[in-house]
This record gives structure tokens, C-alpha cells and sequence, in this order.
């Protein structure tokens, strides 16, 4: 079954790039936190964002997001400078624990249905709505819980609903900040397969995580950094490299990560 409904995701490389960063450094005091920072991601890549903690990880993905504008160079999404881009459509977000929903005392159903505000406002959603609604929860097996609270689920349970909303908009890029932190590891294996599953059908995936192990299991494409970029390119030649070593300062290991 389609994650994005009845459309068909055309994410051939003439589509131009979905991030682009150029030349980017920032800071939240007089010291960067993230130098030169170049990077672009093409539609339809799988790439997971590695470094150690306190390495700029979360602040490049709020610059790609245009959250944060950079000092210098330019951040740009699906083409426009990214602090101007306003189609939410277009973009799925997973934050770290999804921590605001242990507090909603809304359903399952209804946080997904949010995933259609973009495309209807605060109206009545049409049975076409409806319809997108059930596959994206169905995309995620999360049918069986959409008349239940967000907060009787468990940390991966939550994270799948939020994901359905993201699918709900029909976003083409979905960013996922450390979104398995604090869950099961049966949990987190079918939550791989998941992203797998929704990356074939087309959609754009960066993920930011600290656990290397399910990075190189997982991802086409790794970029390491710690306030600059030590590497970027296909995964199996970044196990390969000296890059983890360096960017870490220390003999890290793939077996495990810190999970």
C-alpha cells in the first residue's frame, strides 16, 4: 500500500534538491556551533546524521528546516530559502520522545487528522481526507489503536502516530530527531523496516541519530560531523573510514552505539 494515498511520488534527480546547505555556520554565542557546512539532499535519499553529543546534529537539522537562519552561507528547502518555506505539506517532523503528545488528551485518529490541516484548515475534513487518514495509520499498523489516547501508548506507539500524521499531509521529506531514544528493541526494529518501507515508496528521509548501529543497518547514506562535516557518502564506506574516529575523538565503536 502507498504511504502517500493515491499519489504518485516522482523523486527523479531533475526534481532539484530537498535541503541544500551552503558554506553554513552558526552559533548561539560568539562561538560556532556548526562551520562551513555544506551539504545537499537529493529526493528520495535515506540519510542519517551522526556525530557525538553536543556536535551540532539538532542545530543543522533546525537550519535545514529553516528554524534557524544561518550566520553565514544559505540554507535552502525544496528551493526557497529554508526560514521562508511555508508549505507544511510538504514536511513531516518526528521530534525526539514525540514528548508533547505524553500530555494531549486527544486520540490517535485525531493527531493523525492533523496531518491534513495543511491541505483543509481547521475544516471539516471530505470522505477523501478520511480515506488518506485510515491508509496512514494502516501504513503504520497503528489501526487497531486510532480510538485510543496518545497518552495510554507506549514511546514506539507514539511515534508511529506521529509518523501517520506526517504520511497524512503527504509530506516528501519526513525528519526524525533521535525517534527511538527510550524505546523497546523490538520496537525499534520494526520501526526501521517501517522507514525502509516508506523511503522505496519515495519519500525523503534525514534522520538524526545517536545510535551508529542502527545507522549502518539502516541508511543509504551517512553524514558524520562534529561542528564540521568529517564525512559524507554511502554508509558501507563510512565503516570503512577513519571518520567516526576523528569526528568522536576516541575509538567508537559501530556495535551498539551508546543504546
Amino acid at each position: 500500500m502507498s504511504a502517500a494515498g493515491s499519489r504518485e511520488r516522482d523523486v527523479t534527480a531533475g526534481d532539484g534538491a530537498v535541503v541544500e546547505l551552503s558554506g553554513v555556520d552558526f552559533g548561539y554565542t560568539a562561538t560556532p556551533v556548526v562551520e562551513d557546512v555544506s551539504l545537499r539532499i537529493d529526493p528520495g535519499e535515506y540519510v542519517a546524521v551522526v556525530g557525538p553529543n553536543g556536535s551540532g546534529k539538532s542545530t543543522v537539522m533546525k537550519l535545514m528546516l529553516g528554524l534557524l537562519r544561518p550566520d553565514e552561507g544559505t540554507a535552502r528547502l525544496f528551493g526557497e530559502p529554508a526560514h521562508r518555506f511555508d508549505d507544511g505539506a510538504r514536511l513531516g517532523y518526528v521530534a525526539q520522545h514525540a514528548s508533547a503528545s505524553k500530555e494531549m488528551p486527544i486520540t490517535v485518529r485525531e493527531v493523525v487528522r492533523m496531518g491534513r490541516f495543511p491541505h483543509v484548515g481547521f475544516g471539516r475534513l471530505s470522505r477523501t481526507d478520511r480515506r488518506i487518514v485510515d491508509r496512514a495509520l494502516d501504513t503504520v499498523g497503528m489501526t487497531a489503536f486510532a480510538d485510543r489516547r496518545v497518552t495510554q501508548l507506549s514511546g514506539g506507539q507514539r511515534q508511529r502516530a506521529f509518523i501517520a500524521r506526517a504520511l497524512a499531509s503527504e509530506a516528501d521529506l519526513l525528519v526524525l530527531d533521535e525517534p527511538t531514544v527510550g524505546v523497546d528493541a523490538e520496537s525499534v526494529e520494526a520501526f526501521y523496516e517501517l522507514l525502509k518501507t516508506l523511503n522505496y515508496e519515495g519519500i525523503t528521509i534525514v534522520l538524526i541519530e545517536h545510535d551508529l548501529g542502527a545507522v549502518t543497518d539502516h541508511a543509504e547514506r551517512v553524514v558524520c560531523l562534529n561542528r564540521e562535516i568529517y564525512f559524507d557518502g554511502p554508509t558501507a564506506e563510512f565503516v570503512e573510514s577513519d571518520a567516526l574516529a576523528r569526528a568522536f575523538g576516541t575509538a567508537a565503536s559501530f556495535l551498539g552505539g551508546s543504546r
